[in-house]
């Protein structure tokens, strides 16, 4: 009989054996994070709501509409992370990481994330990422590095159909230019009044709009790639051509715009066209103002956020041939008391020794201490 108790709705579980696929693809990317030498944080799952007012920006759904937040027994206001990037420069400032010398501070980290959005397949309310970022640099080498993590890692993966869209959304002083153009088109649309709220305070977050009738009506809006300055082009040239040197290709999209306000730049996303509506699967950006809005230094940042349930999905979508190591490569079936204590004294030195290994307990019989076996250790051609 099952509890009565379940799951909250839109929740992302994971069991066995799936929960083995999971724990391998996440390990592989720290592989890669490893290679390239970023280290590993351990962040907070709640801060201080105010941190993702002013770093993700009061205009993005998250903020608006998604957030999980509560006031605890001392009357503060906090939130469930709804995303890595703000948490992470509030760790590395708080801790000082960038007075260490050597910038970039190059560190990743992975949990669950929080959005109240409506669930559906690869969209939930608790979700995992895997996120990385490089704080101090505005080498465009290092915009290309994130991005060859990311890529390499879902190439170790066994993932074929995996796109890289590509654009820049431009810095503090050409942007501005750009932003009243863009408004004067949206002003002439017929927006709906939330919509039109939003030309006054972020217009950019207009083009990310996902409805079908918003995206048609913002088709001929002008477009960023257009207005760049001069060192936004240079910056983004280069990008492209270390991607080129490293044999990356990438999708030009001069309308991608992402969810978050704290974008600058080199702004990306991967896309698997196997999963429908949620195809993007990772993406990530430069936020060169990000530290400044959240009360730090002028340090300029830039990093990703993949997302592992959609991974997952992804994999399973192109049957790819990446997998878990088995949780269970040798089994014993002792038979008989001397046999049990035998058995329990060598799975205990096979494990010493690196390998996975179980037995058969309870005392159980012959037939069903090989049903066991079968389930733990299947036999492999």
């Amino acid at each position: 009989m099952s509890s009565s108790f379940q799951a909250p709705k839109g929740v992302s579980e994971y069991v066995p054996p799936r929960a083995d696929l999971l724990y391998a693809v996440r390990e592989a990317f720290a592989e890669q994070a490893r290679l390239a030498g970023y280290g590993y944080l351990e962040l907070a799952v709640f801060e201080d709501t105010n941190l993702f007012r002013r770093g993700v920006g009061e205009s993005t759904d998250v903020v608006s509409k998604e957030m999980y937040t509560f006031e605890d027994r001392g009357g503060r206001s906090l939130t469930l992370r709804p995303e890595f990037t703000a948490s992470v420069l509030r760790c590395v400032l708080e801790n000082g990481l960038h007075k260490q010398g050597g910038l970039p501070v190059k560190v990743w980290t992975t949990g669950a994330a929080f959005r109240a959005e409506r669930p559906q397949q690869g969209r939930y309310r608790q979700f995992y990422q895997l996120d990385l970022e490089a704080i101090g640099s505005e080498d465009p080498r290092v915009d290309a590095e994130t991005i060859a993590i990311a890529a390499n890692w879902y190439r170790s993966l066994g993932l074929t159909r995996v796109r890289l869209l590509l654009n820049s959304l431009g810095c503090r002083e050409c942007r501005p230019a750009y932003r009243a153009r863009l408004q004067e088109f949206l002003r002439g649309l017929d927006l709906d009044e939330a919509t039109r709220a939003r030309i006054e305070i972020n217009p950019l977050r207009v083009l990310d709009d996902k409805r079908p009738q918003v995206r048609e009506l913002v088709a001929g809006a002008p477009l960023m790639a257009d207005h760049l300055c001069s060192a936004c082009k240079a910056h983004h040239d280069r990008v492209r051509e270390l991607l080129a040197d490293l044999g990356i290709e990438w999708e030009d999209t001069p309308t991608l715009v992402r969810g978050l306000d704290y974008y600058t730049r080199t702004t990306y996303e991967f896309d698997h066209p196997l999963l429908g509506a949620q195809s993007g699967i990772g993406g990530g950006g430069r936020y060169d103002g990000l530290s400044e809005d959240i009360g730090g230094p002028p340090l300029p940042g830039i990093g990703f956020g993949l997302g592992l349930d959609r991974t997952i999905l992804a994999l399973e979508a192109e049957g790819a041939e990446f997998a878990a190591r088995p949780r269970c490569e040798a089994f014993g079936v002792p038979l008989g008391d001397a046999a049990e204590r035998r058995m329990f004294g060598l799975v205990a030195d096979l494990r010493r020794a690196g390998v996975a290994a179980d037995m058969a307990f309870g005392g159980k019989k012959l037939k069903g201490a090989m049903k066991d076996a079968d389930r733990s250790a299947p036999a492999t051609p």
